[in-house]
């Protein structure tokens, strides 16, 4: 078999010119198949993985799923908050162990800002069930005394410079790209909704994590309030504004928040406080399991998933057609070649392995070329997606799935050669040394 094999080789070598095109066709489709089913991998596992021992998040009446994106990760937005009275009734019940409120809306450079308390870095767990941890420094205080002080993402951190110390203030609203700025940068123009006249302390910076917190700046609920003193509908008045210091002397306990995590005393309690929250008569709230909200979200998201795999998938099937194209359109000027080795003592079933093993060699090759060409790929977009969308791409053994798609590939492939290898084993020899002209 080893003689076979080897003129495999060098009969398709010999052919190249014509079977590089197949080799890169086949390369694409397996590049395609093998980068989607790592990314349908890494994405859910990224969404997964970020948030970790909360029971429920519980806010407005909305979408499961646009309270979860809001909340955890920061995509979208929820048009109604919910009532501290609210919160507070919910942590009030007996099988509820801790509630953390969120309060979002606020952006610096286009990295959302958080309102909550310090008990949300106690609480808030990602992975499995890891505990924020501290890259440097520790905790705002969230007192009168610490108002303006911050805790940053390691991401922000990085990608911005900042270290402890670090002076930095905030743009009104989630679109903020420029407006909320660090001391020494150029600031906003007077027109920009910003919050340039209460600058923050950076007081602690979280270690990595890989979640949406890398790419959050953290104050406390009191300082959300202190910013929108002077603030009405979105705008600032004209002629109001509150300097820092003053803003400590007025009530600054926030009446709504965007959404509270909840952890309960005992996971069987779940149920209970779900129903309890939906049937909530003072305002209209719901409850959110984030694994039942996520399983909505790969059930919206799957269409679109196998809509991609399937396009990658008839890629695949046109390169490996393309193949038994290019092999049955050369058979007839190959019929003399195929002649002279059944003159020299090859058999039938030697002229059907080789073509068999040709076909098999050419599509092994552009299966090996796209792996290689998809894993370049994944390194160099790699931290965009994290940088941009939060995705870490996981650089490390091949999927079950992603081999089972190679396999198929192959398959494919070979099937695709028996076609033309069998009608070179109907070949006579007589039929190869006289051919039609």
């Amino acid at each position: 078999m080893n003689p076979l094999l080897s003129i495999a080789r060098l009969s398709a070598w010999n052919r190249r010119s014509t079977l590089v095109w197949v080799v890169l066709s086949l390369a694409l489709a397996t590049a395609l198949l093998w980068t989607l089913e790592r990314l349908r991998h890494d994405i859910r596992s990224s969404f997964s993985q970020s948030v970790s021992g909360v029971d429920l998040i519980v806010g407005a009446r909305s979408s499961p799923v646009q309270l979860m994106l809001f909340s955890v990760f920061h995509i979208g937005s929820v048009p109604q908050s919910m009532s501290m009275d609210s919160v507070r009734a919910l942590a009030q019940h007996r099988s509820v162990s801790w509630v953390v409120p969120l309060s979002l809306g606020d952006s610096h450079r286009g990295y959302p800002v958080l309102g909550t308390t310090p008990a949300y870095f106690q609480h808030f767990a990602y992975g499995d069930k890891q505990p924020l941890a501290w890259q440097q420094g520790a905790v705002f205080a969230g007192t009168l005394d610490g108002l303006y002080e911050a805790v940053i993402g390691s991401e922000v951190a990085r990608k911005m410079g900042y270290a402890l110390g670090q002076s930095i203030t905030l743009g009104h609203g989630m679109d903020d790209h420029g407006h909320g700025h660090a001391h020494g940068h150029a600031p906003a123009s007077p027109a920009s909704p910003s919050h340039d006249d209460k600058p923050f302390k950076v007081v602690g910076i979280l270690a990595p994590t890989g979640t949406p917190v890398d790419r959050t700046v953290h104050v406390s609920l009191q300082a959300l309030e202190a910013l929108h003193l002077e603030w009405v509908a979105g705008a600032p008045l004209p002629g109001g504004q509150i300097p820092a210091d003053q803003a400590r002397k007025f009530n600054l306990e926030p009446q709504a928040v965007t959404a509270a995590l909840v952890g309960l005393k005992t996971r069987a309690a779940v149920f209970n406080v779900q129903r309890f929250v939906n049937a909530y008569e003072a305002e209209a709230l719901i409850g959110v399991m984030p694994g039942v909200a996520l399983g909505e979200l790969w059930a919206v998201l799957g269409l679109g998933e196998n809509a991609l795999l399937a396009v990658s998938a008839m890629v695949a099937w046109v390169s490996v057609v393309s193949l038994m194209a290019v092999v049955l359109a050369g058979l007839n000027e190959r019929r003399r070649e195929l002649a002279v080795l059944r003159a020299v003592g090859a058999g039938p079933s030697h002229v059907l392995g080789l073509l068999t093993l040709e076909g098999v060699w050419v599509t092994g090759a552009g299966v090996v070329l796209g792996v290689l060409l998809a894993q370049l790929g994944m390194a160099l977009a790699a931290p965009w997606l994290l940088q941009g969308l939060g995705i870490r791409l996981q650089m490390s053994a091949p999927l079950p799935a992603q081999w089972a798609l190679l396999a198929a590939v192959l398959l494919a492939g070979l099937l695709a050669s028996l076609g033309p290898a069998w009608r070179a084993y109907r070949l006579s020899l007589a039929d190869g040394l006289s051919p039609r002209v």
